[in-house]
């Protein structure tokens, strides 16, 4: 069975259109209209949730938000509004990546690779025989074969994403490390100076690790260039 793609859009006519763009691309889509029937799908064999935002009933923000809840399978979101809060929200709702319409199929099918492309296990830019067994960082200890992080007996819940993203911190050694690599590092992506969706990322990352996500010790900003671990 090839790639398959949950298409979850309530605009019949971009819906088809999309559906065989990705089709020609030689993913097998499956198509819903309503966030609803979206949610009954999550748990079928899928590799990749396209979501639109602007839908029917439960909105793309709550589906994205449940979806992550139950399940690390990457979400793309679509919204028809480039507008910087309503990118933000689908983000923190727990999207890895976001398309704004009309979409492209070129750029689509380049973000659905790149999203396929992580969910292999994370390198932080070393070969496999090179990769450590275990990275400490703080309290932390990253296992990057597992992609698993602990503080003591408790194991932290971080999707693909935010393990690349710390992973990739981690693996500096207390250097700085720029958007524009985190950027290409762990979306393999030339976002075109878009930083929205690193910055927000940060900001779950820092939830999830840090005693006090306001005040951190973990992960520090390095203003004007990007961002290195502490202390």
């Amino acid at each position: 069975m090839g790639t398959r793609i949950l298409l979850v859009e309530d605009d019949e006519r971009v819906r088809q259109a999309l559906g065989l763009a990705l089709a020609d691309e030689g993913y097998d889509v499956v198509e819903t209209a309503t966030g609803e029937e979206a949610l009954g799908l999550v748990d079928t064999d899928l590799d990749v949730v396209l979501l639109d935002l602007m839908l029917p009933g439960i909105d793309g923000i709550e589906v994205c938000s449940t979806l992550r809840s139950r399940s690390d399978l990457p979400i793309i979101i679509a919204t028809a509004r480039s507008d910087t809060a309503d990118v933000i929200a689908g983000l923190e709702a727990g999207a890895d990546d976001y398309v704004t319409k009309p979409l492209v199929a070129g750029e689509l099918a380049a973000r659905i690779r790149a999203l396929l492309r992580r969910r292999r296990p994370a390198s932080a830019g070393a070969s496999e025989d090179d990769r450590p067994d275990r990275l400490h960082l703080g309290e932390l200890v990253i296992h990057p074969g597992q992609e698993a992080v602990e503080r003591g007996d408790t194991r932290l819940h971080l999707t693909r994403t935010e393990f690349r993203l710390l992973l990739e911190l981690a693996s500096a050694g207390g250097n700085v490390v720029t958007r524009e690599q985190l950027l290409q590092r762990v979306w393999g992506y030339d976002y075109f100076g878009d930083t929205r969706l690193l910055d927000v990322h940060v900001r779950r990352l820092r939830r999830k690790i840090e005693r006090d996500p306001d005040d951190p010790e973990l992960v520090l900003t390095v203003r004007g260039s990007g961002y290195r671990t502490g202390p």
